[in-house]
């Protein structure tokens, strides 16, 4: 069976792409510098900072530092303290291993060199709470389930921390600070990414963010180092994979396994709630199926980004899940039309999932009704017991949301 004939099979394969080209023992070494004259210390926190500090020690042989991953993301780096964490509400370990890794990075010169290594969920493991950790932890689950979008939460999430919007790099000042980044926010912005531990940050006024969303502010004091602020004067900040590369590494996969395939970019940073851009894109994809003839070869749809949930009911979901359950409803089984959407970390929302599969049997097959699924934000249930979920475990890295809609042609 080819692989147009076996859609499903496909879009998995073009996920699996898009994320082996963002692996970073596939692409970290040829961003790193030479040894420093003095030290040479790794610092990091992500889903992929583990898997970073993996990769440079097997560059640079045996390094000092410390590193924060999520639970279950620990990989071997030689020399380099792994500290796991939670995500995405902080806890405890998070406070402990952040602390340990500022006590590192004290009394360093010129010579050295600090190479921090930061991806998706650093927001949540770099954790130096300016609030209590209890508070910090409830404003944390009002922000995620407020429908907000990433880059306002994570401009509230630096306000309220004593490491990140340039805060770690600053502590390193006047060692030289190398900060390799891992992009997984619409429009790659460094400030966004991790919440800019290595950025400074000027952004609007955090009380007027948190009330557009609801969300309860205390009345504290910003830390965050203004991008001028002497002490980023030796920080630089590099992009090395990003949702852009992983959606072109998807796209060149395709076409050389289908004959007459047309790929279409929907766009590497789309945003908004997700059920509302399933919506959106369904329409677009029958739109496209009922102009095709014949004569035509398949089309694919890409698209990457980072889709929200505004919180409804009490079930198991997550963007990526919830965008994939309102696509099959409004594509109502169309018989040439099949999707996926995936987060490239392998976890949507807070489950162990990295997404689903929707085929023109989504809905016949389904034992629950698909509305009153939705209506629960109980995507992952739906999609369980289907057998249609996308299981990765750790990925290792985030590159963020992966969607493709295939459309076969009459």
């Amino acid at each position: 069976m080819t692989d147009e004939q076996n859609p499903a099979r496909l879009l998995r394969a073009l996920f699996d792409r898009a994320v082996a080209v963002a692996d970073p023992m596939h692409m970290l070494a040829r961003h790193l510098p030479p040894r420093p004259k003095g030290r040479l210390i790794l610092v990091g926190a992500g889903k992929a900072s583990a898997r970073m500090a993996e990769a440079a020690v097997a560059h640079y042989g045996p390094c000092e530092g410390v590193v924060i991953t999520r639970y279950g993301h620990e990989r071997p780096a030689q020399g380099v303290t792994i500290i796991q964490a939670a995500h995405p509400v902080p806890d405890a370990a998070g406070v402990k291993g952040t602390a340990q890794m500022l006590d590192h990075v004290q009394g360093l010169t010129a010579d050295d060199l600090v190479i921090a290594l930061i991806s998706g969920g650093a927001s949540a493991l770099l954790c130096a709470p300016s609030i209590p950790l209890a508070d910090k932890q409830n404003i944390t689950k009002q922000l995620l389930a407020s429908g907000a979008p990433i880059d306002q939460i994570n401009i509230l999430r630096k306000h309220l921390s004593k490491v990140k919007g340039g805060q770690l790099a600053a502590a390193c000042y006047p060692a030289r600070v190398l900060a390799l980044l891992i992009s997984d926010v619409p429009g790659d912005d460094p400030r966004a990414i991790g919440s800019g531990p290595t950025v400074g940050e000027m952004s609007d006024d955090p009380a007027q963010i948190a009330a557009r969303w609801g969300v309860n502010w205390p009345d504290v004091p910003s830390t965050v180092v203004a991008p001028d602020d002497p002490r980023l004067s030796r920080t630089e900040n590099h992009i090395i994979a990003a949702p852009r590369q992983s959606l072109t590494a998807a796209a060149d996969l395709a076409t050389s396994l289908v004959p007459r395939l047309t790929v279409r970019m929907l766009g590497h940073d789309l945003q908004g709630e997700a059920r509302d851009l399933a919506r959106s894109h369904a329409a677009m994809a029958t739109h496209i199926a009922a102009q095709m003839t014949s004569q035509d070869g398949p089309i694919l749809l890409l698209s990457g980004g980072e889709c929200t949930v505004t919180r409804r009911g009490d079930g198991v979901g997550g963007p990526n899940a919830e965008y994939a359950l309102a696509l099959a409803i409004a594509l109502q089984s169309h018989p040439r039309i099949f999707a996926m959407a995936a987060d490239t970390d392998g976890i949507d929302g807070a489950a162990e999932v990295a997404g689903a599969i929707v085929t023109p049997t989504t809905l016949a097959r389904a034992p629950m009704n698909a509305d009153d699924a939705l209506g629960r934000n109980d995507a992952h249930s739906f999609f369980a017991a289907l057998n249609d979920q996308i299981i990765t475990g750790p990925t290792l890295t985030n590159v963020n949301d992966f969607r493709a809609i295939w459309i076969s042609a009459p």
